[in-house]
């Protein structure tokens, strides 16, 4: 393996990371989002990844929903409950995300830590030549 393919490999995973961040902060954005009961509820956002095409990194392979029924929450002075005092919320779990939230943190961290180690060992080979 080359200098320049850990640089590759490692930027494909700072990319598959970040939208796996990106998908976390937006269900944790819209945790509490109400709608009414004759409504979708927010679609939890789930990053599927996988192995890229060349075999080299990895890529997103999809984002998947979660379920746009959601669940029924009593709350009759909700300007959106229905007759009976409902609202439809999204079913997300915090706890979940949260640790969705970490384990994407460190892995973009750890493959951005692999691009400045693999620039730092091309750049020392460039000066071995000065």
């Amino acid at each position: 393996m080359t200098t320049f393919n850990a640089i590759g490999i490692a930027g494909s995973g700072v990319t598959v990371y970040r939208k796996w961040l990106d998908a976390v902060a937006d269900n944790l954005a819209n945790i509490n989002t109400t709608t009414r009961t004759s409504e979708n509820a927010f679609q939890a956002r789930y990053v599927a990844a996988r192995s890229a095409q060349d075999g080299n990194g990895a890529e997103v392979a999809g984002v998947q929903f979660g379920s746009p029924e959601g669940i029924l929450a009593y709350e009759p002075d909700n300007p959106l409950a229905d007759a009976e005092g409902y609202v439809r919320r999204p079913d997300i779990d915090m706890g979940n995300q949260m640790a969705q939230l970490m384990m994407a943190q460190r892995s973009y961290q750890a493959n951005l830590a692999v691009v400045d180690r693999a620039r730092d060992s091309y750049t020392a080979a460039i000066n071995l030549g000065k």
